[in-house]
C-alpha cells in the first residue's frame, strides 16, 4: 500500500506579505510550486465587518456565479424583535452554505488572548448559522442574488453547511477552532482559504461539494485548507475510476474519469476554452425568462450546467469552439448538428451540449425532441424518471456582428409521458442511420 504524499507548507515572510503561503506538492512529474496569495484587498466602507463581507460576497460572485450567492432582503421577524439572518448564503442545486463572516476590527492582542477570542467568535457564528437554517425550515424567505434578483428559498428543500469565515490579520499559528455540534456540518476558514477555493475551483457547484467532504474530515489549523484541498486532490489523482454502465448513453458510451479536486488552477492552461462554460452560464443567467418560467427555474439549469467537473471544461470548451467553427460548413438548405453529452454517476442528471448551423423554429424543435428523447432512454434503463433530468443547451452562430453565438436552453425532468406517436416522431427525427448504413453517432 502506497501512502499519499503530504504537500509541505512553507510560509512566506516579507516587507510588503506575511500572509501567502508556498504550497510544494510531490506529483508524478515531480514537485510542483503553488504560492497561495492573500485574500483580496477590502472593499471601501466605514465598517471593517460589512467590508469583510462584501469582499466574501464578491469572490464568490466573480469566480463562482452572483447567482448563487444571496442574502435576505428583510429581517426576519421573531417574537416582538427582529432576528438576522445569516449573513450570507451560497446556494447551488440541493446544497446551501449559511455563511457567518467575522471580522478582527481591532489590533491582535497576544497569541492565547487572540486564540480565545476566535474560539468565541466561531462559537458565536456556529449558533448564528445553525438558527438561520431553523428559521429557513420554519418559514421560507425571499432572497436576493448579486444580481439583485429575488427567489424564494425554503430551508427544507436544501442540505446545509455551517461556515465560520474569519477575516484577521494574524490568526495565531496552529489554531483550531471547535463548536458545540450544529446538527449539520460545519467547517471553519479564513477568508484567504475561502478566495483560494473559489480561485482554485471557479465553481460553486465545486466549492459546494468541498466543503461539505472537508467537513466529515478531522478539523485543521485555520488558514491551512489549502494544504488538506491538496492532500485530497493527491488522493483524487490516485483513485481509479468507478465503474459504470455506459450502456446507459446508447452504443459507444465512453467512461470518462477526473479528479473531483485538479491540482491545477481551473483555466490554468491559457486559452479561452475553460471561459465557454462560464459565457454558458452567463448567457442563461442574462436571458429574458420565457412566461411561464421563475427566477427559480434559472437557478435549477444554471446549477445543472455548472455540475460539469471542473477538471473536464478545458477540454469541453475545445470541443464547443471546434463545432462553433464546424457546423456553419453546409449548403444553406441544410443544417449540421454536434453534441456531446454527460451522464452522471448515478444516472439522474444528463447534460447535453451541442450546436447548430443556425436556430429557427425548426432547428429549436428539433433540439427540443433530441432532448426529450434522450431522456426518456436513459430513464427507461434506469427506472428513475422522477428523480431524473436532463438540460440541453444549444449553440448556435450568429453572423451579425453583434455576438459569435446564441444559447438556448431547454429542461425536462422526471416521466414525460411521451406517446407513441410523440416516440416515433422522436425516434425517426434522431435514431437514423447514415447513408453508409453506420449510425449516426454524437461527439
Amino acid at each position: 500500500m502506497t501512502e499519499t504524499p503530504s504537500p509541505a507548507l512553507w510560509r512566506l515572510v516579507d516587507e510588503d506579505d506575511t500572509t501567502s503561503l508556498t504550497l510544494i506538492v510531490d506529483t508524478p512529474n515531480g514537485p510542483h510550486l503553488r504560492r497561495i496569495p492573500p485574500a483580496l484587498p477590502l472593499p471601501t466602507h466605514p465598517e471593517h465587518g460589512k467590508a469583510a463581507e462584501q469582499a466574501v460576497h464578491a469572490a464568490a460572485a466573480t469566480w463562482g456565479l452572483p447567482d448563487f450567492v444571496f442574502q435576505q432582503t428583510t429581517h426576519a421577524a421573531k417574537g416582538s424583535g427582529v432576528r438576522e439572518q445569516g449573513d450570507r448564503l451560497l446556494i447551488a442545486g440541493h446544497r446551501g452554505a449559511v455563511v457567518q463572516v467575522k471580522a478582527r476590527t481591532i489590533p491582535p492582542k497576544a497569541d492565547d488572548l487572540e486564540a480565545n477570542w476566535i474560539q468565541k467568535v466561531a462559537a458565536k457564528a456556529m449558533s448564528q448559522a445553525k438558527g438561520s437554517v431553523r428559521q429557513l425550515r420554519m418559514l421560507p424567505a425571499d432572497m436576493v442574488n448579486g444580481r439583485g434578483r429575488v427567489m424564494s428559498v425554503d430551508g427544507n428543500d436544501y442540505e446545509w453547511i455551517a461556515v465560520f469565515l474569519l477575516d484577521h490579520p494574524g490568526v495565531p499559528e496552529g489554531t483550531i477552532v471547535s463548536w458545540q455540534p450544529t446538527g449539520m456540518p460545519s467547517i471553519a476558514l479564513t477568508r484567504r482559504d475561502w478566495d483560494f477555493l473559489f480561485g482554485q475551483l471557479r465553481s460553486t457547484n465545486a466549492v459546494l461539494d468541498y466543503l461539505f467532504r472537508a467537513a466529515r474530515e478531522p478539523a485543521v489549523p485555520l488558514g491551512e485548507e489549502p494544504v488538506r484541498y491538496y492532500e485530497l486532490a493527491l488522493a483524487d489523482a490516485a483513485a481509479p475510476p468507478r465503474d459504470m454502465d455506459t450502456d446507459l448513453v446508447g452504443k459507444g458510451g465512453v467512461l470518462y474519469s477526473t479528479p473531483q479536486l485538479p491540482q491545477a488552477p481551473a483555466g490554468d492552461d491559457g486559452t479561452r476554452a475553460h471561459l465557454m462554460i462560464r459565457m454558458m452560464l452567463e448567457d442563461i443567467a442574462l436571458s429574458p425568462l420565457a412566461a411561464h418560467l421563475t427566477e427559480a427555474n434559472r437557478h435549477t439549469m444554471l446549477s445543472d450546467l455548472d455540475r460539469l467537473p471542473v477538471g473536464a471544461r478545458t477540454e469541453w470548451g475545445h470541443l464547443l469552439l471546434d463545432m462553433l467553427d464546424d457546423v456553419p460548413h453546409v449548403p444553406d438548405e441544410q443544417a449540421k448538428w454536434r453534441f456531446r453529452r454527460q451522464l452522471d454517476e448515478d444516472g439522474s442528471r444528463q447534460l447535453i451540449v451541442g450546436a447548430a448551423t443556425r436556430f429557427d423554429d425548426d432547428i429549436r424543435t428539433a433540439f427540443t425532441a433530441f432532448v426529450q428523447l434522450r431522456h426518456h432512454e436513459v430513464t427507461a434503463r434506469t427506472g428513475k424518471a422522477e428523480q431524473s433530468s436532463a438540460l440541453g443547451v444549444l449553440l448556435t452562430p450568429r453572423y451579425d456582428g453583434l455576438r459569435p453565438w446564441d444559447t438556448s436552453t431547454v429542461r425536462v425532468h422526471g416521466d414525460l409521458m411521451l406517446s407513441d406517436e410523440d416516440l416515433r416522431f422522436c425516434r425517426e427525427l434522431w435514431n437514423q442511420t447514415a447513408e453508409d448504413g453506420s449510425p449516426i453517432t454524437e461527439d
